[in-house]
């Protein structure tokens, strides 16, 4: 349990570091009222979880340790958004659209919602 948890807190600080370094270069030089580096940062987190469970599937790599400091760790750290991609993706793979889909619109509204009542609450 402490190796497992180790490894996340690992991948997560790297990850978390690298958000912050994306986003401190993609605002430097492109500077809008759309939140951009955020956007790109889901964008490249959902590609890299792919890449990352692409290959663990591929070349078979059953080591949950990879698991837990790369997707985990790393990919939970940059953005939890590439999880709630992958998430989407293994649902609709296995004919689980209604699932996904309902999936994709309850996390958008309600976490619109929990941020709207969060800052209500402090007013």
């Amino acid at each position: 349990m402490i190796r497992t948890l180790l490894l996340i807190a690992v991948g997560g600080g790297i990850g978390s570091m690298l958000r912050y370094l994306t986003s401190l270069a993609i605002e430097k030089y492109y500077a809008t009222i759309f939140p951009l580096a955020t956007f790109i940062v889901n964008v490249l987190g959902c590609l890299l979880i792919g890449i990352i469970m692409g290959l663990l599937e591929k070349n078979q790599v059953t080591n949950a340790s990879m698991k837990w400091l790369l997707v985990t760790g790393f990919c939970g750290g940059y953005t939890t958004f590439s999880t709630f991609g992958f998430e989407n993706i293994s649902l609709l793979q296995s004919q689980h659209a209604g699932i996904a889909f309902l999936y994709i619109a309850t996390s958008i509204l309600a976490g619109l919602f929990a941020v709207w009542v969060g800052l209500w609450l402090i007013k």
